[in-house]
């Protein structure tokens, strides 16, 4: 199976043997970490009303205000 490198667009086989994929290089895999930690990238969230939390399974990192 052929894929796309999601870094940098490069046509490579998909290869169980390959412990970069889906990047073509570890080039491209620590641009791609790197793009996560500059927070480039974000995984969408929805706003959650705090009353419809049930009691107990409050965050317990959460700011308490």
């Amino acid at each position: 199976m052929r894929v796309t490198c999601p870094t940098c667009k490069k046509d490579i086989e998909w290869d169980t043997g390959n412990p970069r994929r889906p990047f073509c290089s570890e080039r491209c895999k620590l641009i791609d970490l790197g793009a996560w930690a500059n927070e480039e990238y974000r995984v969408p969230a929805e706003e959650v009303d705090p009353n419809d939390i049930p009691a107990g399974q409050e965050d317990p990192d959460a700011p308490r205000h």
